[in-house]
């Protein structure tokens, strides 16, 4: 009973950081303005703002207010941490998984026992796991401010981030997630981990738009396309890497996803193909005949999990122009499309009906503005703008996607 005790208030305390706020869930998406780029509708939109300033001057006024902060926002590395992964090398990125607790029963709280949709504040604790995603919008950010105004002092700063993570010898992040999403007690690193680096699909998205920018030469290119060809060549052949492919449910199509955005940006073509047709495999295999997730539907926020998803299958979508399939319009051997997927979700993102599924905590529905976007056009959804001007309010003009 003591120890209990001690647990339960070592608990209370970990549940308490920074300024009292509470920690939110692994499956939390990215900002709900990062959706992956259409780089046709992108430079026709830029020529709409040349020739008219005004042309979506809140988003594009938001944008830029945006990226003058950033410009104050330093460098991070993994080397940051305070503890050593298992490797004894901070180059190693690590983060512990967050579903996970220490069990009050067992001594030292070892192993560590799962309670699903519940965040151990700990992962705060290994700042690797903060600092990528938060990395990578902002060179995402920083790149399409300087796509927009053409000033390279956004080119310049996104540059610096990216040579900082991924390129000077002593900073740089060994291309491997060994350790992500360890589980004390249990395991040193999961596959599970793998959904860490999902931010890389918007990073690329970067990536491609600093390509004009003197501040990223063809050399600080090559060797950051060395770096994502070794760590996809890690995610293909390790066993965390090949344990995440083998997933059945939202870490699968996400590993998808990730793999497919550096496949391209490596240009491997031939890959980026079979991650495709792989993915409808997948979309196939995880839909039900009404068009949801059975196993998204067993998790206790599953209109969350449901929504985060399909944001994978969008982004893989989106990718699918660059290869032999269309993905956005493909039909799977039994019929099932993701056409389908959005029309069964549709009407519960956009507010139209309430979810009649586990959701324990409230649906953040801004999580949902990359589906209805793209929607839009892929699908001739114009009630889906409706339904984000609904969502956003007053916002609404000054996101970016108005720019997108």
């Amino acid at each position: 009973m003591k120890m209990k005790k001690i647990y339960a208030c070592f608990l209370l305390m970990l549940a308490i950081v920074g300024n009292g706020e509470i920690v939110k869930a692994q499956g939390k998406l990215s900002k709900s303005d990062l959706i992956k780029l259409d780089f046709k509708t992108l430079a026709v939109n830029k020529q709409k703002l040349k020739s008219d300033k005004r042309w979506q001057f809140p988003a594009y006024k938001n944008l830029i207010d945006n990226a003058n902060k950033l410009l104050k926002y330093k460098p991070v590395s993994v080397m940051q941490k305070s503890a050593y992964p298992p490797s004894n090398d901070k180059h190693d990125y690590m983060s512990i998984a967050p579903y996970w607790w220490p069990d009050p029963s067992k001594p030292g709280g070892m192993p560590y026992m799962r309670k699903d949709g519940e965040v151990n504040p700990e992962v705060n604790s290994y700042p690797d796991k903060e600092h990528l995603p938060v990395l990578c919008e902002n060179v995402y950010m920083l790149a399409l401010a300087y796509y927009f105004s053409d000033d390279e002092t956004y080119a310049e700063h996104a540059g610096k981030l990216l040579k900082v993570w991924f390129i000077d010898t002593a900073t740089r992040m060994n291309p491997n997630l060994n350790y992500g999403q360890a589980v004390k007690g249990v395991a040193n690193g999961r596959a599970e981990g793998l959904i860490d680096t999902r931010h890389f699909i918007f990073l690329l998205d970067g990536v491609q738009l600093l390509q004009a920018s003197k501040y990223w030469p063809k050399q600080d290119n090559e060797q950051l396309k060395q770096w994502f060809s070794s760590f996809l060549n890690w995610m293909q052949t390790s066993k965390i890497g090949i344990d995440e492919m083998n997933a059945k449910n939202n870490h699968g199509v996400w590993y998808d996803a990730q793999s497919l955005a550096i496949a391209l940006y490596v240009d491997s073509t031939a890959l980026a193909n079979k991650i495709v047709l792989r993915a409808v495999n997948r979309l196939e295999q995880q839909m039900n005949n009404e068009g949801l997730f059975p196993l998204e539907l067993e998790r206790k926020t599953s209109l969350h999990y449901s929504t985060f998803l399909l944001n994978a299958f969008y982004v893989i979508a989106g990718l699918s122009e660059k290869t032999t399939v269309d993905f956005w319009h493909t039909k799977t051997s039994s019929g099932k499309s993701l056409e389908q997927a959005f029309n069964a979700i549709q009407p519960f993102i956009a507010q139209e009906k309430i979810w009649q599924h586990a959701q324990i905590t409230p649906f953040v529905y801004q999580d949902a503005f990359p589906i209805l976007f793209r929607s839009n056009t892929v699908y001739g959804c114009n009630r889906c703008t409706e339904a984000i001007k609904k969502i956003a309010g007053d916002t609404y003009y000054t996101l970016l996607l108005n720019l997108l």
